[in-house]
């Protein structure tokens, strides 16, 4: 059993949680996860089961999220889940006000994360430290957010916003909620949240754990497997020969696959891979999604442009 499942983790369970739970469904113990969300945040968790875990490197990293920022209320947690710090009611607070501070979380952004998340510092968790009492300097980290969309505004004491928000990986949405309070004088914590997008997953195509425990049982389970996951990537695909040669994990030099190897780049077809490689080319050190030429994924290669090879990252046979 090995591929992809798109779940849409329920509030309440940790991604480990649910890691878990599956271990116990398909009754296999290679199971892994990318972009961990916290227990109070449900949507999409990619999860890879058996050989598609070597994949998860290769995963694309944008996300999109549908977060509840309420103001007037801060926690030490940065979201219901922690201890109210401060609450003033946020009565003079409009939708304008708040839409005129957005534009200043859009693009390349500096935050710093909550002190209880999962970053490391000297070798612990800011959440272990946290916990324990400790004050440590956070490190501040540099984010890309592509999109915020207001979806949604409901005034009164403790005004709620919800907010499509499309980001880059490492991006802490607790964090924009927080500092959005702070830019506004409100204060403002995160009160919901749900991942709608990640790592190339839709929410409209996830199952609950309960569904894929029914399809389980009805042996109706199919995994995604890793062509579309990997559908981002450039591919190569090579002939019966090559691709023979490439499931020994044998480095093919670019000289012999120059003519009978065909590379696709999203939705256009370029040339082949050759030694002086121009920008429609393969470049050295990226990621190559490699198949056979009856259709099948045989892995992931990398160009070594100095050694003029295309080498296996991950040989899937």
């Amino acid at each position: 059993m090995d591929g992809f499942l798109n779940l849409n983790k329920p509030l309440g369970l940790t991604s480990h949680d649910c890691v878990a739970r599956l271990r116990r469904l398909l009754r296999i113990k290679r199971v892994g996860h990318a972009g961990t969300l916290d227990p109070a945040a449900t949507g999409v968790l990619p999860i890879a089961v058996g050989r598609a875990t070597r994949l998860l490197q290769f995963l694309p990293t944008d996300k999109a999220y549908h977060a509840v920022v309420r103001f007037g209320v801060q926690t030490d947690t940065d979201d219901l889940d922690g201890e109210v710090l401060r609450q003033q009611p946020a009565l003079a607070l409009s939708l304008e006000a708040v839409e005129s501070a957005l534009p200043q979380f859009v693009g390349m952004i500096q935050q710093v994360p909550p002190r209880y998340s999962a970053i490391q510092v000297g070798g612990k968790r800011l959440y272990e430290l946290a916990r324990a009492g400790l004050v440590v300097d956070v490190p501040i980290r540099t984010v890309t957010i592509h999109q915020i969309e207001v979806q949604g505004w409901r005034s009164g004491d403790f005004p709620e916003m919800d907010l499509a928000i499309a980001c880059g990986s490492g991006t802490y949405i607790r964090a924009i909620a927080r500092d959005l309070g702070d830019v506004l004088g409100t204060g403002a914590t995160l009160a919901a949240l749900e991942r709608t997008v990640s790592s190339g997953f839709a929410l409209a195509h996830s199952h609950t754990l309960e569904a894929l425990e029914t399809l389980t049982q009805d042996d109706a389970l199919r995994l995604i497997q890793p062509q579309a996951v990997l559908a981002h990537l450039a591919a190569l695909t090579l002939s019966p020969q090559l691709a023979q040669r490439w499931c020994q994990g044998q480095r093919l030099p670019l000289v012999e696959i120059q003519d009978t190897t065909s590379l696709t780049t999203g939705s256009r077809d370029v040339d082949p891979p050759r030694a002086d490689s121009s920008n429609d080319e393969p470049q050295s050190d990226r990621p190559y999604c490699v198949n056979h030429a009856n259709g099948d994924f045989l892995g992931v290669g990398r160009l070594i442009e100095a050694q003029s090879v295309l080498s296996p990252w991950v040989v899937w046979n």
